[in-house]
């Protein structure tokens, strides 16, 4: 019987990866059975289909193409802009954006081009026009001088760390901290939500140049009218980060007031996650952004990955299929069903539920901190990523939390029995770690104690759960 068309493509890859380096054939081998057997439950991970992984493996790769659509610095970009082309389309089409930049490699990079873009329009262009100028490299040093006396810092006031925001988001950290003076909103510390009273409060006395929206870690959605309301009463431009529910606002599981594209100046979200596409990113905006963003590259990346862009119009087109829409509700509905299956065990979840594709739990009821958690649950076959919690007291690094999330069980077809049952192994290894000692005998917050021989069953449990759900079924390797 012949091979079908996806185990011929992927296995005749294979082959000639491992004519030149066999270890790297391997250990991409190892990671396919990897990730067949393993619980995944990162929430910013996912299973991109097979015809988005092999629309990055092919000559588009070769092809230096700075600049945008029509207007490279290199020469025999026809195909190049064809691909980027076709990718905006499909972006603009899905999301009903009037305008989509589909160059950035990572959420990071998209960060990036918005915050420059947002500077250009903000600070660059009125300076141009005092000073008549036609160009920045016009401006003398007294224009700009002014103009920094004129328009005070360059403020940003976005999600804090613990709450559920990102480091992208002006945190010292990252470069975006360095770029602008940067205050943080949280969360109510009895409910965990977001008070827009006291966001609306903290910009009238921060008054920022750009507030930002959006989460990695918040489990609940964000009304964004009343977030662009806030902007506007301060004169803030309103820029949302999407990164991690791009695929709910795909689907139009997000609409309304919490679609972030109707009501923010510009959006950025990686095309990975819950898009389930390549790893990379995109801006979003109105035609007002447009001509700044798209100077994205030069002005902060690199050039272009083309054959990236054509897996990101691959994923994109497939989004804006019928069923896509019905993936994105079962995410949050598997979500929804877990935090329900983990709160009938006695977990305690921040802000007490989801509305999401995500769960964070507060793992200090089990006596553990987020990283003992962390590695107790991948000993036991279930892989999750630790994560802090409000007014977290372990930190950044140690965490008090574990983040979970449903877009890679979804896309394996799991449901809301298999969710009931991923709570329960979930529940079973937490509550049957212990935080461990150091040498010298004073407590630990990375060691711990967990059984072997359970977490060698849990593991086990896991597997047989996923036997029923096939990942990449049709593609065999042997």
């Amino acid at each position: 019987m012949p091979r079908n068309v996806e185990s011929t493509a992927f296995s005749s890859a294979l082959e000639v990866i491992g004519g030149v380096e066999p270890r790297i054939a391997d250990a991409i081998r190892a990671e396919l059975a990897d990730q067949r057997q393993s619980l995944k439950l990162i929430a910013s991970e996912n299973y991109a289909s097979p015809a988005t992984l092999l629309a990055m493996g092919n000559w588009l790769s070769d092809k230096y193409a700075e600049g945008t659509i029509g207007r490279r610095f290199y020469a025999g970009c026809q195909n190049v802009d064809t691909v980027e082309a076709l990718a905006a389309e499909h972006a603009r089409e899905l999301f009903g954006a009037a305008h989509a930049y589909v160059q950035p490699h990572s959420g990071i990079d998209a960060n990036l081009v918005a915050f420059w873009a947002i500077l250009a329009d903000r600070v660059e262009a009125p300076a141009l026009k005092r000073a008549q100028a036609r160009h920045v490299n016009d401006l003398t040093e007294a224009d700009w001088f002014a103009l920094r006396r004129e328009l005070g810092d360059q403020r940003m006031l976005g999600m804090s760390l613990d709450a559920g925001g990102h480091l992208t988001h002006g945190f010292r950290p990252n470069i975006s901290g360095k770029m602008f003076d940067q205050r943080s909103y949280g969360t109510d510390p009895t409910t965990g939500l977001v008070d827009y009273d006291k966001v609306a409060e903290a910009a009238r006395e921060f008054r920022p140049l750009v507030l930002v929206a959006g989460y990695s870690a918040y489990p609940r959605k964000v009304n964004f009218r009343i977030m662009r309301e806030i902007a506007d009463s301060v004169g803030a431009t309103f820029m949302v980060d999407m990164a991690h529910f791009a695929g709910l606002v795909a689907g139009k599981v997000f609409t309304g007031d919490f679609d972030p594209v109707p009501h923010a100046h510009i959006v950025t979200t990686t095309t990975h996650k819950s898009l389930r596409g390549p790893r990379g990113g995109m801006v979003l905006c109105g035609p007002e952004l447009a001509d700044q963003v798209d100077r994205g590259c030069p002005m902060v990346l690199g050039g272009p990955l083309p054959h990236v862009m054509a897996a990101k119009a691959v994923a994109l087109a497939e989004a804006r299929r019928p069923d896509f829409a019905d993936y994105a509700r079962r995410i949050v509905d598997n979500a929804q069903a877990l935090a329900e299956g983990l709160l009938r065990r006695g977990a305690k979840l921040v802000t007490g539920g989801t509305d999401n594709h995500l769960v964070l739990i507060d793992v200090t009821g089990y006596g553990l901190t987020g990283r003992q958690a962390e590695q107790a649950l991948l000993d036991s076959g279930i892989v999750t990523n630790r994560n802090a919690v409000p007014q977290d007291p372990n930190g950044a690094w140690y965490t008090s939390g574990i983040r979970i999330g449903t877009p890679a069980l979804t896309t394996r077809g799991l449901g809301l029995a298999d969710m009931d049952a991923t709570a329960e192994l979930i529940h079973t290894v937490l509550s049957q770690t212990t935080a461990g000692t150091g040498p010298d005998g004073t407590a630990s917050k990375a060691k711990y104690v967990l059984d072997p021989a359970l977490a060698d069953k849990v593991s086990r449990q896991a597997t047989d759960l996923l036997a029923n759900f096939p990942l990449y079924p049709h593609v065999d390797l042997t």
